[in-house]
């Protein structure tokens, strides 16, 4: 069953890849497209940081870490998670999900893989080149725990992001637009850029337990500084699977509100 689905993956990622280098020219566009809004991300990290030794604990180096994650998790959502899942919500408008419903394969798994972006992987390479330049600026490097546990944080990191925008899709079957709200959680995302020990109260509160951005890149940035504790890495490794478990009920429990064009 495992084989069939990773073939299958091949299948629709050869599919995309293909359908893009069809125009190669958009392709080095939208790549380089890609890297200038890396580099002008770090623009209000450089305003911050001027004239400051360290903002929350962070010094420039080690929030350079965090935007690193950021601008590498951001290339796997644009890359591989939104342009599928957003045909998710034409789908449901226009009724014809059903397409996608009577295939010979789970219905989760074939709107997740229908489209991918492949120039996204510039962010990907930014985000390491972001790695490298940081621990450049604190004279020193990772250790081999930190690269291992931070590697296990890529993986719960992209199922946290992959169940929150099921969860976000799932909402297109009970109200009719849901784009505002798939802009919202953009918008919110964007906060992810910042060490989570900037926020404060209940800010802080939102973004460790509800919409957990910490875990997505403070975490990880940690692990890379060796200052992650493993109680922390078991918290966040559990944290994804628990939300990977409720998006798919979730998932599940909406497609019983599915009313198909022939309905």
């Amino acid at each position: 069953m495992i084989r069939r689905y990773l073939r299958l993956l091949g299948v629709q990622l050869r599919s995309s890849s293909l359908l893009i280098l069809q125009y190669r020219g958009d392709f080095l566009l939208e790549g380089l497209v890609s890297l200038f809004w890396t580099v002008t991300a770090l623009a209000p990290l450089f305003v911050v940081y001027r004239g400051r030794e360290s903002v929350a604990g962070w010094s420039f180096g080690e929030a350079l870490l965090v935007v690193g994650w950021f601008t590498l998790l951001q290339g796997v959502l644009e890359g591989a998670i939104t342009p599928s899942l957003n045909g998710v919500v034409d789908h449901i408008r226009k009724g014809t999900l059903d397409f996608v419903l009577l295939k010979p394969a789970d219905a989760q798994f074939l709107v997740s893989t229908t489209r991918f972006l492949p120039w996204r992987a510039t962010n990907v390479l930014s985000g390491v080149g972001l790695f490298v330049y940081a621990f450049h600026l604190l004279d020193r490097g990772p250790s081999i725990p930190g690269l291992f546990a931070s590697v296990v944080l890529l993986g719960s990191s992209t199922l946290l992001l992959y169940s929150m925008w099921i969860l976000t899709v799932s909402a297109a079957f009970f109200v009719v637009r849901v784009d505002n709200l798939t802009y919202f959680f953009q918008s919110i995302f964007d906060a992810a850029r910042w060490p989570s020990a900037v926020f404060k109260g209940t800010l802080s509160f939102i973004f460790t337990f509800i919409i957990p951005l910490a875990l997505m890149t403070t975490f990880p940035a940690e692990a890379m500084l060796g200052r992650l504790s493993l109680k922390s890495l078991l918290a966040a490794v559990g944290g994804s699977l628990a939300f990977a478990f409720v998006s798919r009920r979730v998932w599940l429990r909406s497609i019983g509100h599915y009313t198909s064009a022939s309905s």
